[in-house]
């Protein structure tokens, strides 16, 4: 069973948290205090794998609102699964009916209650009238074969009975237990008179029958079928902390605090390394009192050997080596820089703050997962990688993306914990004081709330810029996603395409295109940079030429595509004038409601005319909105948003500079060789 999404209520800072997509991996994404957390805990509270329990209003409740508002039946979480085919073949045993359910939700709320629904799941056919009728018609049957017996009283008794009770159709189930008893005593009273029905009166009753039988049993079916949802939906495994392990550990007082009852945090930390590393406490301490040294060493080397094989594999930062030295009564953890020619011993209470991490989350997280593999487990992690090094937040992103086949949460607030290869995994966390706790689908929110995906997207396209030899400049990333978008769909067509050869690059802004510029023809690259008609961008380009970084003929302005070239141009004016509006118009539908946008056709750029008018009702206009919009639609309806009359505009512009690349791949590769 899949979990698909999740919407999470009343719930410490969330009012409503709007609902919530999951994929395999989902990152929940946000700044500090934007109810990350909450999240996580809300969705955990469903299912734990510690076993269910009612929430706890004082604590759980959101603090501004009056705890006179809470009660058991208060809704907390609602779920929404889908399911395999094994699934749907258990279902079907315990609901017949249930051959089109394909999913199935799941809520709790602050009582000890879990409710399931099955969306999809049709209701009984019911004809109140069709009923009727057809009870009449057994009813008249029965009193026609009374008339040809010598005492018709019984039959007729027996037909006014049911006739009565099947008649009676104000409520559906009542109906059904009363018409299933109904029908018992009128075949008792047929067969005490040894006659039947015809074929088709038959068929009339059996139909009577049928519908009350299914009518009666579908409440227990039902329940059962619920019962078997529950028992079905994976456990939620809840990681928020991360404690720290001794390096140094005294196995005799350990023994002794477990035997009297005195368990503490340190010790319930100690036994999941021991669960990990497949040692056993008591055993160990049985061995020492038996003088029994080469046996505890074996266990202590085989020790070693698991826990270094699994951190060698995940740890990429460099290699290291774990052994477990068992001195006495005592346990150390040792950790070891192994090179050619040295070894270096280390106490795990002596390493970085961010390899105790790492190794506290290794050992925590595969304790509590028997390895990484519970079945059916659902992972939810609290800031995993706070204190690793960037690289190895990268690490740690790929390999719970690639070493678990589980579905796992997680939150963050770290750009290298943002999974770029599959942003449409991401959730956007936000807070405002009015509405407390919401989630976005699409990565929208303030800037801090957006920064770390941010900071992901730059850093993954600084580390994609040299893939290629040729590369196409361009100022900002919404560029790149109307150019990429139209030239995969013109190159479904057979129309003319951006020369596949090209790697393009989006640099962040006009103002950065010389440092990007810069950077690429310092490896000797091809580099050639379109640019927007307007002021700034002429500048950059007197610029490039002045420091001598590019050609006159590697630079490409949007105005040059067009038959008659404007004076000011972007990317947008390529499309269609009454699209764009169209697009904006519908990505700020919330912000405009009620409100009039008016455009001033005397601004020559679209983009600009928009951002005015947004400005004059004190709205912000972002261009990512509506090129995410014209995104989407190119997906489903790229004639729409892309007539043909568009589509000769881009393919000159892409003519324009596939010519441009022709000509600069003709001469030498240093840009101011040849």
């Amino acid at each position: 069973m899949k979990l698909v999404s999740f919407q999470v209520q009343n719930y410490r800072s969330i009012n409503d948290s709007g609902e919530i997509a999951v994929s395999r991996m989902t990152a929940l994404l946000g700044r500090n205090e934007s109810g990350k957390s909450n999240l996580l805990r809300a969705l955990h509270s469903l299912n734990p794998i510690e076993g269910f329990a009612p929430l706890t209003p004082i604590k759980d409740f959101p603090r501004h609102r009056r705890l006179e508002e809470c009660t058991d039946n208060t809704p907390v979480l609602s779920t929404t699964w889908a399911l395999d085919d094994d699934d749907k073949t258990a279902l079907l045993e315990e609901l017949p009916r249930a051959t089109e359910v394909t999913k199935v939700t799941v809520s709790r709320q602050y009582g000890k209650t879990r409710s399931v629904g099955f969306p999809e799941l049709k209701v009984i056919p019911f004809d109140e009238n069709d009923v009727k009728i057809k009870v009449k018609k057994v009813a008249a049957a029965v009193r026609a074969l009374a008339q040809k017996q010598e005492s018709p009283a019984a039959l007729d008794a027996a037909a006014e009975a049911y006739e009565t009770e099947a008649q009676a159709t104000k409520s559906r189930d009542s109906w059904a237990a009363k018409a299933v008893a109904a029908a018992k005593t009128l075949r008792t009273a047929l067969a005490g008179v040894d006659v039947e029905l015809t074929e088709k009166q038959e068929e009339v009753l059996s139909e009577l029958e049928d519908l009350a039988d299914s009518i009666a049993s579908d409440k227990d079916a039902q329940q059962k079928a619920r019962s078997w949802v529950v028992g079905a939906i994976p456990k939620f495994i809840y990681v928020d902390e991360y404690p720290e392990l001794d390096g140094h550990q005294d196995i005799a007082a350990y023994v002794q605090r477990t035997s009297q009852g005195r368990v503490g945090d340190s010790d319930r930390n100690f036994e999941k390394l021991c669960k990990v590393a497949g040692l056993k406490p008591d055993g160990l301490q049985t061995l020492l009192s038996q003088g029994d040294h080469e046996t505890r060493n074996q266990l202590a080397n085989r020790a070693s050997a698991v826990v270094t094989g699994e951190i060698k594999r995940l740890w990429k930062d460099r290699a290291l080596k774990i052994r477990f030295n068992l001195d006495a009564n005592h346990l150390d953890t040792i950790i070891s820089d192994p090179t050619s020619t040295y070894d270096v011993e280390v106490n795990l209470n002596e390493r970085s703050r961010g390899f105790q991490w790492f190794f506290a989350f290794y050992i925590t997280f595969s304790a509590d997962t028997n390895g990484g593999h519970a079945e059916d487990a659902i992972i939810l992690l609290d800031e995993p990688g706070l204190y690793l090094h960037a690289k190895s937040q990268s690490d740690l992103l790929r390999h719970l993306d690639v070493d678990y086949s589980n579905q796992i949460l997680y939150s963050t607030h770290s750009p290298f914990m943002v999974p770029t290869h599959a942003l449409d995994s991401v959730r956007t966390v936000n807070i405002t004081e009015e509405y407390g706790t919401t989630v976005t689908n699409d990565p929208t929110g303030d800037a801090r709330t957006l920064f770390p995906l941010q900071a992901a997207l730059g850093y993954d396209l600084a580390q994609s810029l040299f893939v290629g030899p040729n590369n196409l400049v361009v100022e900002g990333v919404t560029d790149y996603w109307i150019l990429s978008a139209i030239s995969a769909f013109a190159a479904e067509k057979g129309r003319t395409t951006l020369n596949q050869a090209l790697t393009m690059t989006p640099a962040g802004g006009a103002q950065k295109v010389s440092y990007m510029v810069a950077l690429l023809t310092s490896e000797s690259l091809n580099v050639l940079v379109l640019l927007d008609t307007e002021r700034d961008s002429k500048a950059t380009k007197d610029e490039l030429l002045k420091a001598r970084l590019i050609r006159d003929q590697n630079v490409v302005f949007v105005s040059e595509a067009f038959a008659s070239p404007p004076k000011e141009a972007d990317i947008e004016d390529l499309l269609d004038p009454g699209v764009y509006e169209a697009l904006v118009r519908e990505s700020y539908a919330t912000e405009l409601k009620g409100k009039t946008l008016k455009l001033n056709s005397n601004i020559p750029r679209i983009a600009k005319r928009v951002e005015a008018g947004l400005a004059d009702l004190e709205i912000a206009f972002h261009k990512t909105r509506p090129t995410r919009l014209f995104l989407k639609k190119m997906a489903s309806e790229p004639e729409k948003v892309l007539p043909d009359q568009s589509l000769c505009g881009f393919e000159a512009l892409f003519a324009l500079i596939n010519g441009r690349l022709d000509k600069q791949v003709s001469r030498s590769s240093r840009p101011f060789e040849g």
